[in-house]
C-alpha cells in the first residue's frame, strides 16, 4: 500500500512548496490535505488531481484527529507554531491510530521566532546577540528546554510531549525563509519581502535601531528538501537513527546561512538604487515604534536576534542546501515586489508614492 500523508497548509507558502517537493519525489503516495472550503481547494485539485481534499479549519479537532489517525505521516504547516488546539488534535489522532509496531510520524513546523525570547525579556532592539547561538546537535536540550515565555513554546511542548514509541515527532524550525514558493496558493514569504516592499514604498531602505541584530535564513526549496528527507527517513524506519531523528532529540534548525539585518538593509538599498527603483542609496534609520506602526510585529523581528546552527539534518539526513543565497536572491525579490507595486526599473520617482 502507498504511504498515507496528511498535510496542512497546502495553500500557504511553506506547505504549498513542501507538497510540490513531496509529490515530485513521490507521486505514488496517497496525499490528503485539509483546506477551508471548495474555493480554497479548487487550485490545489487543479494542480494535484489525485489529492484527497477534506474541508475544515484548524479548530475542527475531530476531523484533524481522524485524519491524523488514518495517516502514516502528518506534516503540519498551517499556523502550526501558534495553534495549540490543532496540535492537540494531531497528537490525539496519531496516538489513537498507531502502535509501537506501526508508529505514526509527525513533522511539525515551528519557527525561530522562538529564539528571540532573550531580547524580548531584556527589552533590547537592534543590538547584537546577547546569548550564544543555539545548536540543534551538541546542545539540542537548549532548544527542547526553552523557557515557557518563548514565542511558539506552548505548541512546541505539545509536540514534544506527544513523542512515544507509537508517535514519532520531529520539529522543523525554519528561520527567515525566502525564494519563490511552488505551491498552488501563496508563493511569497514575509520578513525580507516586507523589508523590500517598505524600501520601495519609502524610497529608501530602513534600518531598525542600530541594525546589529542577527538571524538565520533558508531558501524555501531547501526547506522542502528537508521535509522530503524526513519523510523518507520515517518510511525507512532506521532503528539506529531513531533516537537522533525523532522525539526528544528530533529538533531541526533549518538554516543555511546567517545575516545581519542592518547589512541586509544596506544591500537591499544598493540593489534597489542600482535598478532605479529608489533615489536614495543609504539606509534610513527607524525606531521600534516607527517600524511597528508601519509593519506590525513582522517588522519588529528585524530588531530581535535569532541565531543557531542546523547540524542535525546535515549529519543524520545528508541535507545539502543548494539554492541561491539570500544575498543572491535579493534582486529577484525586489523585482517581484516592484512588479506588485507597479514600479518599473528606472522610475524611482514613483517609488516614494507607492502604497
Amino acid at each position: 500500500m502507498a504511504p498515507k500523508i496528511f498535510i496542512t497548509g497546502v495553500t500557504g507558502y511553506i506547505g504549498g512548496d513542501a507538497l510540490y517537493a513531496l509529490e515530485k519525489a513521490h507521486p505514488d503516495y496517497e496525499y490528503t490535505a485539509i483546506v477551508r472550503n471548495s474555493d480554497k481547494g479548487a487550485p490545489v485539485a487543479a494542480v494535484y488531481p489525485k489529492i484527497r481534499l477534506v474541508y475544515g479549519t484548524l479548530d475542527d479537532s475531530e476531523l484533524i484527529e481522524e485524519e491524523s489517525a488514518r495517516a502514516d505521516i502528518v506534516i503540519h504547516t498551517a499556523d502550526s507554531s501558534d495553534h495549540p488546539r490543532a496540535a492537540k488534535a494531531i497528537a490525539a489522532g496519531l496516538a489513537k491510530g498507531h502502535t509501537k509496531e506501526n508508529p505514526g510520524y509527525w513533522l511539525h513546523t515551528s519557527g525561530t521566532g522562538i529564539l528571540i525570547w532573550k531580547d524580548v525579556e531584556d527589552g533590547k532592539f537592534g543590538e547584537p546577540p546577547s546569548q550564544p547561538p543555539y545548536d540543534d546537535l551538541e546542545n539540542v536540550t537548549g532548544l527542547t528546554g526553552l523557557p515557557d515565555k518563548a514565542f511558539h513554546r506552548d505548541v512546541d511542548k505539545i509536540v514534544l510531549a506527544a513523542g512515544s514509541d507509537s508517535v514519532k515527532t520531529a520539529i522543523v524550525c525554519p528561520p527567515t525563509i525566502y525564494g519563490p514558493g511552488r505551491g498552488p496558493g501563496n508563493k511569497d514569504s514575509r520578513q525580507v519581502y516586507y523589508l523590500c516592499k517598505l524600501t520601495l514604498n519609502e524610497g529608501q531602505a530602513p534600518m531598525v535601531g542600530k541594525g546589529l541584530t542577527e538571524w538565520d535564513n533558508v531558501h524555501v526549496h531547501d526547506l522542502s528538501d528537508l521535509f522530503v528527507l524526513l519523510v523518507d527517513a520515517a518510511l525507512k524506519g532506521d532503528k539506529e537513527l531513531d533516537s537522533k531523528l525523532w522525539g526528544k532529540e528530533g529538533y531541526f534548525l533549518a538554516e543555511n546561512g546567517h545575516h545581519v539585518w542592518g547589512e541586509l538593509s544596506k544591500q537591499i538599498g544598493e540593489v534597489a538604487f542600482e535598478k532605479g527603483y529608489i533615489k536614495e542609496k543609504d539606509v534610513k534609520p527607524m525606531s521600534r515604534e516607527e517600524v511597528e506602526k508601519v509593519t506590525g510585529f513582522q517588522g519588529q523581528t528585524w530588531g530581535l536576534n535569532s541565531k543557531g546552527y542546523a547540524k542535525r539534518a546535515r549529519k543524520y539526513l545528508g541535507w545539502t542546501p543548494k539554492s541561491r543565497s539570500l544575498k543572491d536572491e535579493l534582486p529577484y525579490i525586489l523585482d517581484h515586489e516592484a512588479t506588485l507595486l507597479g514600479i518599473k526599473k528606472g522610475h524611482a520617482e514613483k517609488a516614494a508614492g507607492a502604497n
